[in-house]
């Protein structure tokens, strides 16, 4: 009888300690990361075949596609059910090849498909970039938790799910110091959707930091020409309907499909004046970043500039450009521009959806109070439609998660726990030099 009590208590003992190697250590992260992948596969699988699919854009998607095919170029003449074609050339030929596949778009149960490999693909970049800014192991399992999300992915098939993916795949190229090949993917990123704008000032101080000047002038005009062969035939065919259309910084909304600003009435909403000073509000709040926060380790904003342009060819930043620094900068730099932004639509949410683990660790608030910023951002985002209360609640949450990053971690942990242990030892110095 002593030798079973004594058996299943080595046997309990032994699962919670492997819950707790699962959970907590670096070195079974990967492990952890397989089971979250494939469980959010599984159940990304059950999504799709129990919960119908919803029409909005994909069949506008597809008759943009069709008039592509016929051979208009000009895009003032490109339109369908939901409106006329806002994207820039890389949302085409990624819908050319949908188009292909899924029988001009009629195939939607392969569509979905190909939307849920993609999801799982975003899951895994996901936990690549967690595992390089070494987040805890168990972040991971709120990853799989949003509802909007999946719904964005094999509900909806918007294309905000492809220029997500290019832009994980970006920062896991930066945060690996491969920035040639992160700019590329970050131009595929811009290439599929406007949105991928709001990364660009967070990721002009990582490459003038870590490369210099002549280094960010190279890759801004490495992103400047991959746009213009993307575009080309459009280019070619009608210059400034292109740009206006796929790069129009002053479109204005349909306030029904506002998620953000439902609690400011329809005329402040739509007009320029409340455009310009959400503009402004979002210039000020990156260059207070830019000034107090992301230039720290280096000296300070003033002295990173200096080494840049006096010697433009070497880098600026005197701190490691860690991956924890990359991945923080970035999506903060991303968060200022959502909460900013003049109208947030549904599909919006996958901008940031899967950053908010990391953003809420990055800033100094208790466990509860993380997770409960997450909760409400994800309320807010399934209030269909939205209510002036989920608008205020989503902004909110937004600002208080913003100002916790700015008096937490706005450079990452790594560089907090370096900054403390250079502390540490010229204390410990100044002690031995006085004994």
């Amino acid at each position: 009888m002593g030798l079973k009590i004594s058996s299943s208590m080595f046997m309990q003992s032994s699962v919670f300690k492997y819950v707790w190697l699962l959970l907590f250590d670096q070195q079974y992260f990967w492990i952890t990361a397989s089971l979250v992948v494939l469980g959010d596969a599984i159940l990304t699988q059950l999504i799709m075949r129990f919960v119908p699919y919803t029409e909005i854009d994909w069949e506008t998607y597809m008759v943009h596609i069709d008039l592509y095919l016929k051979g208009e170029r000009d895009y003032v003449n490109i339109t369908g059910p939901t409106g006329p074609l806002v994207y820039p050339a890389g949302h085409v030929h990624i819908h050319r090849l949908l188009h292909l596949i899924t029988d001009a778009g009629r195939n939607v149960a392969r569509a979905q498909q190909i939307y849920g490999g993609l999801y799982v693909l975003s899951i895994t970049l996901v936990c690549a970039i967690y595992k390089k800014a070494k987040v805890p192991n168990w972040t991971l399992l709120l990853l799989p938790l949003s509802k909007r999300l999946h719904s964005i992915f094999v509900l909806r098939l918007f294309n905000d799910c492809w220029s997500l993916i290019f832009v994980q795949a970006a920062i896991l190229a930066f945060q690996s110091a491969w920035d040639d090949v992160g700019i590329l993917l970050f131009s595929l990123a811009l290439s599929v959707k406007m949105s991928a704008i709001l990364y660009l000032p967070g990721l002009l101080v990582i490459l003038f930091k870590r490369h210099g000047l002549f280094a960010t002038i190279r890759h801004m005009l490495v992103l400047a020409c991959t746009q213009t062969l993307l575009a080309r035939s459009f280019l070619i065919s009608n210059a400034k309907s292109y740009l206006q259309n796929a790069f129009d910084l002053s479109r204005v909304f349909l306030y029904k499909w506002t998620v953000n600003w439902r609690f400011v009435d329809e005329r402040t909403f739509l007009s320029p004046a409340w455009a310009k000073g959400l503009l402004l509000g979002h210039v000020t709040v990156l260059i207070a970043f830019g000034l107090f926060r992301w230039c720290r380790g280096d000296g300070g904003v003033a002295r990173v500039l200096q080494r840049g342009f006096r010697r433009p060819g070497l880098p600026a930043g005197l701190a490691p450009v860690d991956p924890d620094y990359v991945a923080t900068v970035l999506v903060t730099s991303n968060l200022i521009g959502i909460i900013f932004a003049r109208s947030l639509h549904y599909q919006f949410y996958s901008w940031y959806s899967q950053q908010l683990p990391l953003l809420t660790q990055r800033t100094r608030f208790p466990f509860i109070m993380q997770i409960a910023l997450i909760g409400a951002i994800e309320y807010a985002w399934n209030v269909y439609p939205s209510t002036p209360f989920s608008s205020g609640l989503l902004l909110a949450a937004n600002l208080v998660t913003l100002l916790g990053v700015w008096f937490g971690y706005p450079e990452g942990k790594m560089f907090s726990r370096r900054s403390n242990s250079n502390r540490s030892q010229v204390s410990q110095k100044k002690v031995s030099q006085k004994e």
